[in-house]
């Protein structure tokens, strides 16, 4: 497992995919949150808060993990190269979880450069140092969990497609259902009692609580679960495909 991820590490930032998508990453998110004029400018909304920032990077998560995780089958299938992976002394349930870990890494680098964000705000504060930073520091315990989630869905979908634009629309589409379309769908309230139930499917509810500063077991549980069953699914694709 230790091989594959550091291969797959070597593999992003060999080739400067994983410096550009962080890079990227970060201008988008610097322009939304102290240039354009949106609901995300920190001057605009006057507050000592990263809260914003937290509300954008999901959205923009969406796009950039099924980016990263669609080359892990997908490109190892297209290529032929996957035969050859099932030929080494590897379970495949090592094979999935160095493919997981080096996605959820790149992830997590690409929250590093707000760091630079923190000490903005902390330092812009009246008075200096005017930031809930319980409610901070759970948002981003939350954002890398979710990274996690994320990165799971991109794994999975990459394991059922047959070539990395296929993984890649289908890793986007899911990653946006579990997020953001189930709770749309629960908030129509069209069916009664169960839209609660609804509701707790998706991943915006469990990460919600996170950007309160509340870390509640019940929502890492959630999380956890999730993972689980998508790295468990991928590994059944994978099997299947021996």
């Amino acid at each position: 497992m230790i091989a594959i991820f550091k291969k797959e590490l070597w593999s992003y930032f060999g080739n400067w995919s994983a410096w550009v998508i962080i890079a990227a990453f970060s201008l988008v998110t610097t322009l939304f949150l102290f240039f354009f004029e949106n609901d995300s400018n920190i001057f605009e909304i006057g507050l000592a808060s990263l809260q914003s920032y937290f509300v954008l990077v999901p959205w923009l998560l969406m796009f950039i993990i099924p980016a990263l995780s669609m080359k892990t089958f997908a490109e190892e299938q297209q290529t032929g190269t996957l035969n050859w992976l099932f030929s080494q002394p590897l379970k495949t349930s090592d094979l999935v979880l160095g493919k997981f870990l080096s996605v959820w890494v790149v992830g997590i680098l690409c929250l590093i450069p707000s760091l630079i964000y923190l000490y903005t705000v902390y330092v812009l504060g009246v008075p200096e140092g005017n930031i809930d930073l319980g409610m901070t520091f759970g948002s981003y315990l939350g954002m890398i969990i979710l990274i996690a989630a994320f990165s799971g869905v991109g794994i999975l979908a990459s394991s059922l497609s047959q070539n990395q634009i296929m993984a890649y629309l289908l890793g986007v589409f899911m990653c946006f259902i579990m997020y953001f379309g189930v709770e749309q769908l629960a908030s129509y309230k069209l069916l009664g009692g169960a839209d609660f139930i609804l509701q707790n499917i998706g991943f915006y509810q469990h990460f919600l609580g996170f950007t309160r500063g509340l870390i509640d077991f019940k929502d890492v549980a959630y999380f956890v679960l999730i993972i689980g069953v998508t790295l468990v699914l991928s590994n059944h694709f994978i099997n299947k495909k021996k």
